[in-house]
């Protein structure tokens, strides 16, 4: 089959949108991906967690142990539901750190509920009596991993435990990090955690919304809000109260952290020199100054409005004003009105003027019930007037109203540039009897428990692997040998391509505009230009080629009349020549026997003067024209005829 030029043209474009299907398929598979580079993973680690040589396995503890040997504290059994082989330890810290936990060993011997009642709320609700356990992920399990997991829903919880010891804000960092999974998505709840100040009255039994705190850090959702907080509590060096400071908002979409129910790493990395930044999975989200970038700022403005200062009577805040010497025109009509009737509006013909646009029913009946006491007197519904449906229009005609070309409005004078003008006035500036200048936000006050003090319309909220610590390479490195295992057995489990395009389409609806038209186009396209044509098609080609052939056909007639035209004058100058010989021959009766010699010799030469007289016929006009051929066989034969006849 032969391929035009629009069909290559469109070929070369269907390569394209397929390389470009393929580019976005593997952008997408990124993610799945890249688990060693997200987790600072080297490629040994990775063979160590990763079973190459074997297509699926089960996970499996580090030291196999005998069944009758009793399971210590921290070891991992086998799930024969997982269909990935990783190796899973209790994470151990590598450096100093403050606080630390993996709730492995199953229990909260170190936490302490909260046995108060939260402030301003009804006695109903206001009880922390929501509960806590230690269990395994609902999905994506990693045998021997627990964790946290807020069990209970429209319920106040608050759980505390106490750092191994105090945090001072001195010349080292702070970091803080933990998972977090919403294993039943999120409706309107929040999993942040807060760091709970240093101070002589802190009672973990009494932990509550009020409990005095220095950070506060971890997501919150409601509605369609989805935050990442980072508040901290700054003490006013002048009147020492606390103010909270609220840190920008992330620079990404937040959204599928909340609803893609996957285990998810949370930082907070503060530095002495006011930095800080935040990290989900490792990945940068949201970074700034603690001078700078929260609300509101750490330090008064030096200045103020005074507020005793007032506008002057006479402050003229006008720039333009109306021009005071413009005058209105006479012939300006304030009068005139905006519309007026068409004064070449003709009535239309059958027009009905005596019959009523509307007419009562006369279907209409009054119903049983009708009170005529209570409810008045009885009107049927008014319908249209069914005469009224072949007319142009009934009841009184009345001219359409137009634009009035003389109205003009209310004359107003144009405006002019305000000699008077002054500005916009503002009160003076004077000094904020309140401005203090604190250069070092940074050293809060001092933290010695971490709390989660929670309201959730969702269950099953699950947390793991605190860790508190001033290096981040401690804190990389627990995430590794815990987080990492975890987004390595749900990597490993993730559904194929087609179910995550799905997925993906389910969450961004115009990616479907995506999809159809990078499969239909290409495919449409294809079939479109590059299918082969049917038999009509052809014949349709071949007729437009048949007055060419025509051409020919008349130019081949054209040549043949003339070779007839010459043949017949040669069958005239024949029959002339024979009259003349039938003449001598009546004159001449007794040479009778040498005139018919001399007649065959004459007839001879006759016969090839003829022939030299059309040379124009060729052997293919004797071969493939017959019909034309045949007219001067039969003008020789009429011509040997007469020969025969005369002789």
């Amino acid at each position: 089959m032969k391929l035009g030029a629009g069909c290559m043209w469109r070929l070369l474009l269907l390569s394209l949108l397929a390389a470009a299907f393929v580019a976005a398929h593997e952008k997408l598979s990124e993610d799945l991906s890249d688990d060693g580079d997200d987790m600072g993973l080297d490629e040994e680690e990775l063979r160590a967690l990763m079973g190459e040589e074997e297509d699926e396995a089960t996970v499996i503890d580090e030291e196999e142990s005998d069944e009758k040997h009793e399971k210590e504290p921290g070891e991992a059994g086998t799930d024969p539901n997982v269909s990935f082989q990783v190796t899973y330890k209790t994470p151990v810290p590598t450096g100093e750190v403050y606080f630390a936990e993996t709730f492995d060993d199953g229990s909260l011997d170190r936490w302490q509920l909260s046995k108060t009642m939260k402030e301003d709320a009804d006695e109903e609700i206001a009880k922390y009596d929501g509960k806590w356990a230690v269990e395994q992920l609902k999905e994506n399990k990693v045998p021997g991993d627990l964790g946290l997991v807020l069990k209970s829903r429209a319920k106040h919880h608050a759980i505390a435990a106490l750092l191994d010891k105090p945090f001072v804000f001195q010349d080292e960092p702070l970091v803080v990090q933990y998972e977090v999974n919403f294993q039943d998505g999120i409706d309107c709840g929040g999993a942040y955690i807060k760091l709970l100040s240093d101070t002589d009255g802190l009672n973990l039994e009494q932990f509550h919304d009020r409990t005095p705190y220095t950070i506060m850090f971890g997501p919150d959702k409601c509605g369609e809000d989805y935050k990442l907080h980072f508040i901290f509590r700054h003490k006013n060096p002048l009147n020492k109260d606390m103010e909270e400071k609220h840190a920008k908002r992330a620079d990404v979409d937040l959204k599928k952290f909340y609803t893609d129910k996957k285990t998810h790493l949370y930082t907070l990395v503060l530095n002495p020199d006011n930095s800080y930044e935040m990290f989900i999975d490792q990945s940068s989200v949201s970074r700034g100054s603690l001078l700078q970038d929260v609300v509101p700022p750490v330090n008064p403005p030096k200045e103020i409005d005074d507020p005793h200062d007032s506008k002057p009577d006479d402050w003229d805040e006008r720039a333009k004003i109306p021009d005071p010497e413009a005058e209105k025109p006479d012939n300006w009509d304030e009068d005139a009105p905006a519309k007026i009737e068409d004064p070449d509006a003709v009535k239309p013909e059958g027009w009905l003027d005596d019959e009523l646009e509307f007419v009562a029913d006369p279907n209409a009946e009054k119903p049983e019930d009708w009170d005529e006491e209570m409810d008045g007197e009885w009107e049927a519904p008014q319908i249209p007037n069914p005469a009224c449906e072949t007319a142009p229009g009934c009841g009184e005609w009345k001219r359409p109203m137009i634009n009035n070309p003389q109205y003009k409005g209310k004359w107003k004078a144009p405006l002019v540039d305000n000699s008077n003008y002054q500005g916009v006035w503002k009160p003076r500036k004077i000094q904020n009897p309140d401005y203090f200048e604190d250069l070092q936000p940074f050293r809060m006050t001092p933290f010695k428990a971490l709390g989660l003090e929670l309201w959730s319309m969702t269950s099953d909220i699950y947390f793991d692997n605190f860790i508190i610590t001033s290096e981040k390479e401690v804190a990389d490195r627990w995430a590794s040998d815990s987080w990492g295992l975890k987004k390595l057995v749900a990597s490993a489990n993730e559904p194929g391509i087609l179910a995550q395009l799905m997925m993906a389409a389910e969450e961004r609806p115009w990616l479907w505009v995506i999809y159809i038209l990078t499969v239909g186009l290409p495919i449409g396209l294809t079939v479109l230009f590059c299918w082969p044509k049917k038999v009509e098609d052809e014949y349709v080609y071949k007729k437009t080629d048949l007055p060419r052939a025509d051409l020919e056909e008349e130019e081949e007639d054209e040549e043949e009349a003339a070779a007839a035209e010459d043949e017949d004058k040669a069958a005239e100058a024949a029959d002339e020549a024979a009259a003349a010989e039938e003449g001598e021959m009546e004159d001449n009766e007794e040479g009778e026997d040498n005139l018919e010699g001399d007649d065959e010799g004459e007839e001879e030469e006759e016969e090839k003067e003829e022939e030299n007289k059309s040379p124009e016929r060729t052997l293919e006009e004797e071969d493939g024209l017959k019909e034309e051929a045949d007219a001067p066989e039969e003008s020789h034969k009429q011509v040997r005829k007469r020969r025969v006849r005369k002789d």
